[in-house]
Protein backbone atom coordinates (compact mmCIF):
# COMPACT_ATOMS: atom_id res chain seq x y z
CA UNK A 1 0.00 0.00 0.00
CA UNK A 2 3.12 2.50 0.76
CA UNK A 3 4.73 1.59 -2.33
CA UNK A 4 0.77 2.50 -4.02
CA UNK A 5 0.98 5.51 -2.39
CA UNK A 6 4.31 6.75 -3.81
CA UNK A 7 3.36 5.95 -7.27
CA UNK A 8 0.50 8.06 -7.41
CA UNK A 9 2.91 10.58 -5.79
CA UNK A 10 5.37 10.24 -8.29
CA UNK A 11 2.75 10.24 -11.05
CA UNK A 12 1.24 13.27 -9.86
CA UNK A 13 4.50 15.34 -9.33
CA UNK A 14 4.74 14.21 -12.97
CA UNK A 15 1.98 15.65 -13.83
CA UNK A 16 2.20 19.18 -12.37
CA UNK A 17 5.97 19.23 -14.60
CA UNK A 18 4.37 18.21 -17.77
CA UNK A 19 1.66 20.96 -16.66
CA UNK A 20 4.09 23.64 -15.55
CA UNK A 21 6.46 23.01 -18.75
CA UNK A 22 3.19 23.38 -20.70
CA UNK A 23 2.42 26.88 -19.16
CA UNK A 24 5.97 27.92 -19.63
CA UNK A 25 5.57 27.39 -22.88
CA UNK A 26 2.65 28.57 -23.37
CA UNK A 27 4.36 31.87 -21.08
CA UNK A 28 7.06 32.06 -23.75
CA UNK A 29 5.38 31.68 -27.13
CA UNK A 30 2.77 34.99 -25.32
CA UNK A 31 6.17 36.98 -24.64
CA UNK A 32 7.44 36.18 -28.17
CA UNK A 33 4.53 37.10 -29.38
CA UNK A 34 4.05 40.10 -27.03
CA UNK A 35 7.92 41.31 -28.21
CA UNK A 36 6.91 41.11 -32.57
CA UNK A 37 3.81 42.90 -31.34
CA UNK A 38 6.13 45.79 -29.40
CA UNK A 39 8.43 45.46 -32.53
CA UNK A 40 5.58 46.12 -34.59
CA UNK A 41 4.23 48.85 -33.04
CA UNK A 42 7.88 50.58 -32.84
CA UNK A 43 8.25 50.39 -36.20
CA UNK A 44 4.98 51.96 -37.06
CA UNK A 45 5.77 54.67 -34.81
CA UNK A 46 9.11 55.72 -35.89
CA UNK A 47 7.98 55.28 -40.04
CA UNK A 48 5.20 57.92 -38.22
CA UNK A 49 8.17 60.51 -37.06
CA UNK A 50 10.60 59.84 -40.57
CA UNK A 51 7.30 61.22 -42.53
CA UNK A 52 6.60 63.79 -40.11
CA UNK A 53 10.45 65.10 -39.80
CA UNK A 54 10.17 64.35 -43.98
CA UNK A 55 7.17 66.64 -44.11
CA UNK A 56 8.49 69.41 -42.17
CA UNK A 57 11.44 69.44 -44.31
CA UNK A 58 9.51 69.84 -47.01
CA UNK A 59 7.36 72.77 -45.59
CA UNK A 60 10.28 74.36 -44.92
CA UNK A 61 11.58 74.10 -48.33
CA UNK A 62 8.25 74.80 -49.96
CA UNK A 63 8.15 78.16 -47.31
CA UNK A 64 11.68 78.70 -48.46
CA UNK A 65 10.51 78.56 -52.33
CA UNK A 66 7.61 80.94 -51.71
CA UNK A 67 10.33 83.76 -49.80
CA UNK A 68 12.52 83.66 -53.03
CA UNK A 69 9.29 83.57 -55.52
CA UNK A 70 8.39 87.00 -53.68
CA UNK A 71 12.07 88.59 -53.70
CA UNK A 72 12.77 87.86 -50.28
CA UNK A 73 16.35 86.23 -49.48
CA UNK A 74 16.22 83.25 -47.38
CA UNK A 75 19.52 84.62 -45.65
CA UNK A 76 17.99 87.71 -44.55
CA UNK A 77 15.06 86.10 -42.97
CA UNK A 78 17.70 83.86 -40.98
CA UNK A 79 19.44 86.35 -40.17
CA UNK A 80 17.11 88.07 -38.53
CA UNK A 81 14.03 87.71 -35.82
CA UNK A 82 10.38 86.29 -37.23
CA UNK A 83 9.06 90.00 -35.82
CA UNK A 84 11.78 91.75 -37.72
CA UNK A 85 11.22 89.46 -40.57
CA UNK A 86 7.20 89.79 -40.45
CA UNK A 87 7.65 93.56 -40.18
CA UNK A 88 9.78 93.89 -43.90
CA UNK A 89 6.92 91.65 -45.20
CA UNK A 90 3.84 94.12 -43.95
CA UNK A 91 6.31 97.26 -44.99
CA UNK A 92 6.38 95.75 -48.34
CA UNK A 93 2.26 95.66 -48.84
CA UNK A 94 1.55 98.89 -50.63
CA UNK A 95 -2.56 98.55 -50.35
CA UNK A 96 -5.29 97.16 -48.86
CA UNK A 97 -5.75 94.65 -51.44
CA UNK A 98 -2.46 93.48 -50.84
CA UNK A 99 -3.14 92.83 -47.45
CA UNK A 100 -6.32 91.17 -47.96
CA UNK A 101 -4.44 89.03 -50.39
CA UNK A 102 -1.34 87.98 -48.09
CA UNK A 103 -4.28 87.19 -45.17
CA UNK A 104 -5.81 84.95 -47.47
CA UNK A 105 -2.90 83.14 -48.43
CA UNK A 106 -1.82 82.90 -44.82
CA UNK A 107 -5.43 81.64 -43.81
CA UNK A 108 -5.12 78.98 -47.12
CA UNK A 109 -1.79 78.13 -45.51
CA UNK A 110 -2.86 77.71 -41.97
CA UNK A 111 -6.01 75.61 -42.58
CA UNK A 112 -3.67 73.51 -45.12
CA UNK A 113 -1.39 72.81 -42.39
CA UNK A 114 -4.27 71.81 -39.53
CA UNK A 115 -6.08 69.46 -41.98
CA UNK A 116 -2.17 67.80 -42.26
CA UNK A 117 -2.20 68.14 -38.55
CA UNK A 118 -5.73 66.10 -38.24
CA UNK A 119 -4.91 63.88 -40.30
CA UNK A 120 -1.41 62.89 -38.88
CA UNK A 121 -3.67 62.78 -35.75
CA UNK A 122 -6.09 60.16 -37.16
CA UNK A 123 -3.65 58.10 -38.99
CA UNK A 124 -1.75 57.85 -35.41
CA UNK A 125 -5.36 57.21 -33.81
CA UNK A 126 -5.99 54.57 -36.10
CA UNK A 127 -2.67 52.78 -36.23
CA UNK A 128 -2.97 52.53 -31.73
CA UNK A 129 -5.84 51.21 -32.56
CA UNK A 130 -5.29 48.88 -35.02
CA UNK A 131 -2.40 47.89 -33.20
CA UNK A 132 -3.96 47.50 -29.70
CA UNK A 133 -6.63 45.63 -31.25
CA UNK A 134 -4.37 42.77 -32.47
CA UNK A 135 -2.74 42.38 -28.94
CA UNK A 136 -5.93 41.85 -27.81
CA UNK A 137 -7.08 39.48 -30.14
CA UNK A 138 -3.46 37.57 -29.51
CA UNK A 139 -4.08 37.33 -26.44
CA UNK A 140 -7.50 36.20 -26.29
CA UNK A 141 -6.08 33.58 -28.86
CA UNK A 142 -3.50 32.74 -26.33
CA UNK A 143 -6.15 32.32 -23.75
CA UNK A 144 -8.20 30.26 -25.80
CA UNK A 145 -5.32 27.98 -26.11
CA UNK A 146 -4.28 27.88 -22.75
CA UNK A 147 -8.26 27.07 -21.62
CA UNK A 148 -8.40 24.59 -24.26
CA UNK A 149 -5.28 23.04 -23.05
CA UNK A 150 -6.30 22.57 -19.38
CA UNK A 151 -9.37 20.82 -21.16
CA UNK A 152 -7.55 18.34 -22.81
CA UNK A 153 -4.96 17.84 -20.09
CA UNK A 154 -7.63 17.19 -17.53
Amino acid sequence: MNQNLTQQWLTEIQTLKEQMAGLQSDRDVAWESAQKWRQLYNTEAEQRRTDAQLSQQAIASLKADLHKLRGLEVETLAAETPATAIKQEIEQLKSVEDLQAKLIAVIKERDRLLQALKTEQDNHAQTRNSLTTALGDAIDSLTQERARKEKESK
